[in-house]
C-alpha cells in the first residue's frame, strides 16, 4: 500500500519483436490464468494486429473504443477497459490504426511516455498484462517504459536466441533512459517438444544464459492452444483439460510465487 492506500498494480511486458514465438498466446493465457487463480487482470493490447483482442472474444472494429482512441485523447482509458469472456479478466482492445502510430507521434513531445502516464491513473487491479507487436517500435518502447517488467517468451527452436540480444539491449537503454525500474521478469520457453534433440539443446542453452530468469513451466506444442484464438477463447475456456491449459496454469502459479517472494 502506498501513501493514498491504493493497492499496487504490477505492470508486465510481454514482449519480443521475433514473430511466430507464442507471445500473444503467452500474454492471453497469463492473463486468464492469472484471473482464473482469484487475481484482478487488464490485458492491454498493444499490437495493431489485435490478435490479444479477439483472443479473448472481443471483435476488433471500429465500433469498439480502443487503446487508439485512448492514445490520441478522445476517450480515458476507463472507458475503453472492456470485460472479457473469463472472469476476472478484462482488456483494452486494440486496432488496425495503432499501424500509424509511430508516425502519429513523432513530433509529439515525451511520445515515449503516453502510455506510462494514462496506465499511471489505474487502480483496482493486481496485474497489467500489455501484448506488445512482434517489433521495437514506438508501441514497444511505450510498453517497456510503462512496465514494472519484461516477459520474453522464446521458441524452443534454432535460432531461438537470434534477436535476444537486441531485445535485451532495447531493454538496458530504455531502463538508462526512461524506466529505471525496469527489469526482465523471466523467460519462457514455448513449444517445446522434449522428446527431439534440438528442444532439449536449446532449452539447455537457454538455462545456461540466463539460469534463474528462465522460468521452470515449459508450453508444449498444442494443437489445442493454436485453435483457441480462432474461437476468441483462452485456453482455460476452450479446452481446460489440454496440454496447453496445464502448462499455462502451472505458470500462472509459477509467476504468482515469484512476485510474491520478490514483495
Amino acid at each position: 500500500m502506498g501513501e493514498t492506500g491504493k493497492k499496487r498494480v504490477r505492470f508486465i511486458a510481454v514482449a519480443n519483436q521475433k514473430g511466430g514465438v507464442g507471445k500473444t498466446t503467452t500474454a492471453v493465457n497469463l492473463s486468464a490464468g492469472l484471473a482464473m487463480l482469484k487475481q484482478r487482470v487488464l490485458l492491454v493490447d498493444c499490437d495493431a494486429q489485435a490478435n490479444a483482442t479477439s483472443g479473448v472474444g472481443i471483435v476488433p472494429g471500429h465500433d469498439n473504443i480502443n487503446l487508439y482512441h485512448v492514445l490520441a485523447g478522445d476517450v480515458s482509458l476507463e472507458e475503453a477497459i472492456m470485460p472479457t469472456v473469463q472472469q476476472n479478466l478484462y482488456a483494452v482492445p486494440a486496432h488496425q490504426d495503432l499501424v500509424g502510430i509511430d508516425m502519429e507521434f513523432a513530433a509529439k513531445d515525451e511520445r515515449d511516455i503516453v502510455l506510462k502516464a494514462l496506465l499511471k491513473t489505474l487502480n483496482g487491479f493486481d496485474y497489467v498484462i500489455m501484448d506488445c507487436p512482434p517489433s521495437l517500435g514506438l508501441m514497444t518502447i511505450n510498453a517497456l517504459t510503462a512496465a514494472d517488467s519484461v516477459l520474453i517468451p522464446l521458441q524452443c527452436e534454432y535460432y531461438a536466441l537470434e534477436g535476444l540480444s537486441q531485445l535485451v539491449q532495447t531493454i538496458r537503454v530504455v531502463k538508462n533512459r526512461l524506466n529505471p525500474k525496469l527489469h526482465i521478469e523471466g523467460l519462457l520457453l514455448t513449444m517445446y517438444d522434449h522428446r527431439t534433440r534440438l528442444g532439449y539443446q536449446v532449452a539447455r542453452e537457454v538455462r545456461v544464459h540466463f539460469r534463474d530468469l528462465v522460468y521452470r513451466t515449459t508450453v508444449p506444442r498444442n494443437i489445442r492452444l493454436s485453435e483457441s484464438p480462432s474461437h476468441g477463447k483462452p485456453i482455460f475456456q476452450y479446452d481446460p483439460k489440454s496440454k496447453g491449459a496445464e502448462s499455462y496454469l502451472a505458470l500462472s502459479r509459477e509467476f504468482l510465487n515469484r512476485n510474491r517472494r520478490q514483495s
